[in-house]
């Protein structure tokens, strides 16, 4: 059946089944495989994650500004990321309800040829997420928008007087919701008028009003400066583009944010110039073909569609970000197998084997297999120049150490970089508990009571210290004390890491994890003779044996030394012993032959070992 204009209906089953099947698409994507706990956990990645409390005091803050219901509102429904599928479903319905604007406008617009283009802000928040950056408020605010649009759009009346009215009504609502994001309501409605109702002295108006509202509103009632008067939850504030880790993919929310005017833009153009061609009634008997086509179209539209969307989701999938968020997404949760897991040959990455060898040491592993991963100097304490604004990272180690106080100091300075967030004060509230220090530990404590995933864990310890304020029987916080160490250090060099470690055993002679890292730190930086100055401290520790690595570094010092090591009735084994005369037989073959091809050799049968490092280096 043909509809008033001659035209097949459009209408039918095809576009609501193909909007199902994207969406869930979107949220499986979304759930399984980008896996939105990684954004919620962020490590130092994300740095302008939000951080959400309950109470009217945190709520207050917000109501106060422009933007500041849209951004409390993005704040809440952003905690949900860290329930991997509830955070999935808000993102896949906030992309839903973007798509659905956008197919509004453009059926109001007139273009039903071109609804297709619907699935355009859709994918493009895809790929957001697909990049592991957290545009949230940004993309709330923008649907927060065109809501607004399409609601001008549905209840506009004929009278332009009124029309005006309805606008500035909405302009004023929108702008106390969403701030900034308002300019895009103004522009599209302006745009709207201009070329498609032809109310041009109307669309001019809006523009003027745009920035009028803004100004007004923002600087005059709510005193905010000029900038975020116009800018707030906008991709171009200053509170994005002035911090390098927030600038990530924002070419993308540009494009989202101009898709609905530049679009609006062009079909106005386009209806303007463009010469209209009068096309022929079809036939009964063409309608019929065009019937049985029908479903042809509608597989090969939905092919393209996925297509498009697989090689969106190809290029900007960031699995080497995705690996660093899991390595410190598991390190945080002490979930030690699954750090190993995140592991991938050739990542050579530092945040992901400093994670390992944290993983390692704590599965017994350090010093027998640390040479099966990549290994430098630095990744320990991700020690160098490049790492000096890395603090989250090196907070736990510095607690598994007992290192209270530099933990303390590390743990500051991210939360002056990140904010208030729960897992920082979570951190700190446990130092102070640990350090003695009960009224600030409550203050943590207290705070994050009103937070929605980290309450139980804090209510908890408030009540614990009703009845027991020194946290006699927490064996964590007992041992923990027990490795305390009081001196601070505030260096970024080898030294530093080699004074911290022994004054950490000299406080506490059986502080294994101290041991084990001076032990693989001299390894790193073949220090052979402090390393074979402090095997006495085996004695410390109940090995069974002498760890593989070790071993390996006992016969390249004799061989140096040309001395035997004292072991105090220890021997190295014979596994280890066989392999080193391989190891030095491989090189007698490769004798002043080719240097790539020895290494070549070497790192196949031996890359796990400590000959190998040490032969060959970082």
């Amino acid at each position: 059946m043909l509809d008033s204009t001659g035209e097949l209906p459009t209408q039918g089953p095809g576009r609501p089944i193909r909007n199902l099947i994207f969406f869930v698409f979107f949220y499986l994507y979304i759930w399984l495989a980008v896996d939105l706990r990684l954004i919620y956990h962020g490590g130092e990645v994300i740095t302008n994650f939000p951080a959400f409390y309950r109470g009217w005091v945190f709520f207050r803050g917000f109501i106060s500004r422009p933007g500041g219901i849209i951004a409390y509102l993005s704040a809440f429904l952003s905690q949900l990321f860290c329930i991997g599928w509830a955070g999935a479903l808000v993102a896949a319905l906030q992309a839903c309800l973007i798509c659905l604007c956008c197919d509004y406008f453009l059926k109001a617009a007139g273009a039903r040829r071109l609804r297709w283009a619907r699935f355009i802000p859709a994918v493009l928040v895809l790929v957001t997420y697909a990049g592991y950056t957290y545009h949230f408020a940004t993309t709330t605010a923008l649907l927060t928008a065109l809501a607004f649009v399409c609601l001008y759009l549905r209840i506009a009346a004929e009278s332009n007087r009124l029309r005006l009215a309805i606008f500035v009504l909405l302009s004023v609502i929108l702008y106390y919701i969403a701030g900034g994001a308002y300019l895009l309501f103004a522009v599209s409605c302006a745009i709207y008028e201009l070329l498609f109702s032809r109310r041009r002295w109307l669309g001019l108006s809006y523009l003027l009003l745009a920035g009028a509202v803004s100004y007004v509103v923002g600087v005059f009632i709510f005193g905010v400066t000029t900038i975020d008067a116009f800018t707030e939850l906008l991709p171009v504030s200053p509170k994005v583009t002035s911090y390098e880790a927030r600038r990530r993919m924002l070419e993308i929310i540009y494009i989202l944010y101009l898709f609905v005017p530049l679009t609006a833009l062009l079909l106005g153009l386009w209806r303007i110039i463009g010469k209209r061609k009068v096309k022929a009634k079809p036939s009964s008997k063409s309608a019929s073909w065009f019937r049985r086509a029908r479903v042809l179209r509608w597989g090969i539209a939905t092919g393209v569609l996925f297509a498009f969307v697989g090689i969106c989701i190809f290029f900007s999938h960031n699995n080497r970000l995705k690996n660093v968020l899991e390595a410190d997404y598991y390190a945080y949760r002490r979930m030690w197998p699954e750090v190993l897991k995140t592991y991938q040959e050739p990542v050579t990455d530092f945040f992901i084997i400093h994670a390992v060898n944290r993983a390692l040491y704590h599965t017994g592993r350090l010093s027998s297999q640390m040479f099966s991963y990549p290994q430098h100097p630095e990744v320990l304490f991700l020690t160098g120049a490049e790492h000096t604004g890395v603090y989250w990272k090196k907070a736990d180690t510095y607690i598994d150490l007992g290192h209270i106080n530099q933990a303390e100091i590390v743990l500051i300075e991210a939360q002056e970089r990140l904010g208030r967030r729960p897992m920082i004060l979570e951190r700190l509230a446990l130092i102070n508990l640990v350090k003695g220090k009960i009224g600030a530990a409550r203050v943590y404590l207290t705070a994050l009571g009103k937070t929605l995933f980290f309450n139980d864990w804090a209510n908890d310890y408030l009540t614990r210290l009703e009845s027991d304020s020194n946290l006699s029987k927490d064996e964590n916080i007992q041992r923990l004390r027990s490795l305390m160490l009081d001196t601070d250090y505030d260096k970024t060099s080898y030294d530093y890491v080699e004074d911290m470690l022994t004054d950490l055993l000299k406080h506490n002679r059986q502080n294994r994890m101290a041991f084990e890292y001076l032990m693989a730190s001299y390894l790193l930086t073949r220090q052979m003779d402090k390393f074979a100055k402090n095997l006495e401290r085996l004695d410390d520790f109940d090995y069974s044996q002498i760890p593989r690595h070790y071993e390996e570094a006992i016969v390249i010092y004799e061989v140096l030394a040309r001395r035997k090591v004292d072991l105090k009735g220890r021997k190295v084994s014979s596994e280890t012993m066989q392999r080193a005369v391989a190891f030095d037989n491989l090189f007698a073959r490769f004798r002043g032959g080719n240097e790539r091809g020895l290494m070549l050799a070497a790192g196949r049968d031996f890359g796990d070992t400590y000959f190998f490092y040490y032969k060959f280096g970082p």
